[in-house]
């Protein structure tokens, strides 16, 4: 979950109250939050910020470090987080939220060449608003917090904020040869094409990890407006020209995307929640976009919905008894709240609103038998078995890298049907495992040291792409024994396998139990592998790796290894 930093006195003086750490952090869980951290920082003094202060002076600033559920864009910044606790707290109705649209509406045109590269766009005005140094900062570090969330680095959309005064509509989205594109980019001097650009943030701390979202595309998206001055090069950067400040009145927000409703949801989340510092607060000036298609849409949405909740059910859920009348008042959903999805979602919130601490504790009224779930414990008894053949067992990541599974292998990532990670926090962590293998090779690798044999074993979940799960993928349960000896020891692992199949009472015939044949196999030495079959079908190999897995993964002496899946077993 992300984790935000509020400044504990600027949050208390914007919820109008001064608590101490235990206080808000019993606040934070009644209202699904964790005071994860308190911490400090130096805040540097100006003399505008202090009569008589030095620049080189500095105080200590307390910070809250508070975790936030990934689906709440809301709460990202002081003011989202400020206005949930505060309606939360019933000090403050839920704020109602208007578009605005002007007798002269600011437009934004589409060009049909931006479908080569990042076809969406949305846009809205902030109009006659009054920032500060706090509030320039949070609106700021927003936006670089949705950028890393719902974004995703920016693939999916990215925020461009423009000092709507230094500009004039109506606007273009356009997507140009890079050499056709020339700007000072912002915080620079020197104007800049395309190429040079690149070239330019090549080595940038922040920014080198975007360059690969259009670089090698033959056009770049590029807003302009209509004296050809350049706003944006999304997703990279800013123009110079239209950056915003401290003193911005007016502020014009646009975002691209390639994929539209994360879009929508990203420009509703920023001007909703700045939209309180208006002349005029929760009014939202709205934008006309031409799309390509000749289609006219006014952003932003704003969007609200009808959802009928039967409150008997409700109730029986949560376990309290509330009438309608007073759930009516607990669920003041602001179009904010694009986590609501389905009824369960409002059901929670309802949960939230009355209190948790607060629903009485009763004890069921049926009785109920508890038993292991029969995987688990299937799992449980194949564990003992091990352990007492004179395994180790391994627990490794369910999360591993794609080199993991696939080039260490020996074997071709597309045709392994993995799940993959789309924003992985590192190389190690990019897809779900397939096979249990390689998690016991980098356990062995790392305890080479120890004395021979190593016999090491795991009963754990793979996951595997499935297009028939309802969410596009499901998870086995495996069972992976290796050996790893001066010599391969084939007959090691084999004897694991028949004593599985024993203790399965599962006899050795073709028809009716279980059977070896011979299959090639590219982690496996050729003419060392067979296919575990039961009943005929395939559910597992037994072998010897090749010598080339073996060097991928640091390993000097053979390995035999058997993988089976033990669910037709229950």
């Amino acid at each position: 979950m992300p984790t935000i930093g509020i400044k504990r006195d600027l949050l208390f003086e914007t919820l109008g109250k001064t608590y101490t750490d235990d206080e808000f952090q019993e606040l934070c869980f009644e209202f699904g939050l964790e005071l994860d951290e308190v911490t400090t920082e130096k805040q540097m003094l100006t003399k505008e910020q202090g009569e008589g202060a030095q620049a080189q002076d500095a105080s200590e600033e307390i910070i809250y470090r508070i975790e936030i559920p990934a689906n709440r864009y809301d709460l990202l910044c002081l003011e989202g987080l400020s206005n949930g606790l505060l309606v939360f707290q019933k000090k403050r109705e839920s704020p109602i939220y208007e578009k605005v649209i002007p007798e002269k509406i600011e437009k934004l045109f589409v060009t049909k060449t931006t479908a080569q590269i990042r076809p969406y766009v949305v846009a809205a005005i902030l109009r006659d608003v009054k920032l500060n140094k706090d509030r320039y900062a949070n609106f700021i570090d927003l936006q670089d917090k949705l950028h890393q969330n719902i974004c995703r680095k920016r693939t999916l959309v990215a925020i461009g904020t423009h000092d709507l005064d230094t500009i004039k509509g109506p606007f273009t989205y356009d997507a140009k040869k890079p050499q056709d594109i020339r700007f000072i980019p912002l915080n620079q001097t020197k104007e800049m094409n395309g190429e040079e650009l690149m070239n330019f943030y090549s080595n940038h701390a922040q920014l080198k990890s975007y360059l690969p979202i259009i670089k090698d595309s033959p056009v770049y998206p590029v807003i302009y407006d209509s004296r050809n001055t350049i706003l944006s090069l999304p997703p990279i950067i800013n123009g110079d020209h239209s950056k915003i400040s401290v003193d911005s009145k007016n502020i014009f927000i646009e975002c691209t995307a390639t994929d539209l409703t994360k879009a929508k949801i990203v420009l509703d989340t920023m001007v909703t929640l700045f939209s309180q510092y208006c002349s005029e607060p929760f009014k939202i000036e709205a934008v006309e976009v031409h799309n390509a298609d000749d289609t006219i849409i006014t952003y932003p949405e704003l969007s609200v919905r009808n959802e009928k909740v039967l409150v008997d059910k409700l109730n029986k859920y949560i376990g309290i008894n509330v009438d309608a009348e007073n759930v009516a008042d607990m669920l003041k959903i602001p179009p904010t709240r694009h986590d609501v999805i389905h009824t369960t979602d409002i059901i929670e919130d309802v949960a939230i609103a009355y209190g948790y601490n607060k629903i009485e504790h009763t004890i069921p009224n049926i009785n109920t038998v508890g038993g292991m779930f029969p995987l688990n414990k299937l799992t449980e008894l194949l564990r003992v078995e091990l352990a007492q053949s004179g395994f180790t067992e391994g627990l490794t990541f369910t999360l591993c890298s794609r080199d993991d599974v696939a080039k260490k292998m020996n074997k071709n990532i597309d045709e392994i049907p993995a799940v993959h990670i789309s924003n992985p926090k590192t190389a190690e962590f990019q897809i779900a495992r397939t096979t249990l293998i390689p998690g016991l090779l980098k356990t062995i690798s790392a305890n080479k040291k120890m004395p021979l044999p190593l016999k090491l074993f795991e009963i754990s979940d793979v996951i595997l792409k499935d297009d028939e799960a309802e969410v596009g993928a499901r998870n086995e349960r495996r069972l992976c024994a290796v050996n790893y000896n001066k010599h391969a020891g084939f007959e090691v692992v084999h004897g694991i396998l028949d004593r599985i199949m024993q203790v399965l009472e599962v006899p050795w015939n073709k028809s009716n139990g279980y059977s070896l044949k011979a299959v090639d196999d590219p982690a496996y030495f050729p003419r060392r592998c067979a296919s575990v079959l039961y009943k005929g079908i395939s559910i597992g190999k037994i072998g010897i790796l090749h010598p080339t897995v073996l060097e991928a993964f640091e390993l000097v002496n053979p390995v035999s290894v058997v993988e089976l899946t033990i669910e037709p077993f229950v």
